[in-house]
């Protein structure tokens, strides 16, 4: 049984009740709250393992909690499951550029929404890979500790981000198309959800800054990580 703690953060309490008894039901810590200024005033006490977080919230919506759930160092690694009653494209998008790890439209099947949790908590544990440091130029990975340096700088990454930039380092130049990297990186059969992929690494390309570009995009197929002596 699992001892996780699960934040959900839901304002339609017929809803948010069903979460917090099928999650204890499978053996995890839940806790919920309907708004989302309460949600981030509880963070600054506990932090939970993970958090699921709807995206029409009254007042500060699910958008800006998840910002600022991102922005803070305490709290970036979290992985956020967003859940919406929106189907557009547009609207998945914008939750993952604001640094949600995965969403979910309403309605859902309670049982695939515990499978998304599963799979997104085994991501935040990565199993240990035999090469526990990686550098080339001025890009350094370390694999142990999960931190990434451009020039000396440490910038900070979401656990998806590293997950995602530690896949495409250990491809060894191999092109990875996108299933691939949703197989490796999500853990799990997000099968329809591409997009995913690309809007997480564009977000990864900006944060290298010059380093970037050694992600290149194989069109029509996936992408590969070609290293450098010193990025041009």
């Amino acid at each position: 049984m699992s001892s996780e703690k699960i934040l959900i953060v839901e304002d339609e309490l017929d809803i948010l009740n069903l979460l917090l008894y099928t999650f204890e039901n499978e053996g995890f810590e839940p806790y919920g709250f309907e708004d989302g200024e309460q949600a981030l005033e509880s963070l600054e006490k506990k932090a939970p393992d993970m958090i699921l977080l709807d995206l029409m919230l009254p007042g500060m919506d699910g958008l800006e909690v998840c910002r600022r759930i991102k922005s803070k160092s305490k709290t970036k690694d979290i992985p956020v499951l967003m859940l919406t009653a929106k189907s557009e494209v547009d609207d998945r998008i914008t939750g993952l550029e604001h640094g949600a790890d995965d969403y979910l439209t309403k309605p859902f099947s309670p049982r695939e929404l515990v499978l998304r949790v599963q799979g997104l908590l085994r991501r935040g544990h990565p199993v240990q890979e035999e090469e526990p440091y990686w550098e080339s130029g001025g890009l350094s990975v370390d694999f142990a500790s999960f931190q990434v340096k451009l020039d000396g700088r440490e910038i900070p990454l979401t656990t998806t981000e590293f997950n995602l930039l530690s896949a495409m380092i250990r491809s060894n130049g191999r092109v990875l198309n996108r299933e691939q990297l949703l197989d490796q990186v999500w853990g799990y059969d997000f099968v329809g959800y591409a997009r995913t992929v690309d809007t997480h690494m564009h977000r990864l390309r900006h944060k290298l800054d010059r380093y970037g570009e050694w992600i290149e995009t194989v069109r029509g197929i996936g992408y590969r990580f070609k290293a450098q002596a010193s990025p041009s």
